[in-house]
């Protein structure tokens, strides 16, 4: 039962940086600015962050090019799903962002508990 736990809090940690992605797209594209700009955060706003985790944090660090750990690690994480949190919020999404960044906590909690980080 624990097995699947763990592989379950593992399966929700894809979904949230998978989330992270659709949120500042989602962001970017709902600006009332113009559709260049819109294109512009939709798509440019996803390739940033999605930079910023191949460099530093893909597959939880192994597979980073500069991998972090211990409080550098944490910092990334908190601004990574941070940042899909506050996307969704500066969206007008507030209650779908506090869900999100809820999820994020319970996630990296069980994961220092059960030592999956």
């Amino acid at each position: 039962m624990l097995d699947l736990a763990k592989h379950s809090n593992a399966a929700l940690m894809f979904f949230l940086e998978l989330g992270v992605l659709i949120s500042v797209a989602y962001w970017g594209f709902n600006l009332s600015s113009g559709w260049g700009v819109k294109l512009l955060a939709g798509l440019g706003g996803p390739a940033l962050f999605i930079a910023a985790w191949a460099l530093f944090g893909a597959g939880g660090g192994t597979n980073a090019v500069f991998p972090l750990t211990g409080l550098a690690r944490a910092a990334l994480e908190i601004l990574w799903f941070g940042g899909g949190a506050l996307a969704l919020y500066a969206s007008g999404l507030v209650t779908s962002a506090a869900v999100f960044y809820a999820l994020f906590i319970l996630n990296a909690v069980l994961r220092l508990i059960w030592k999956q980080v």
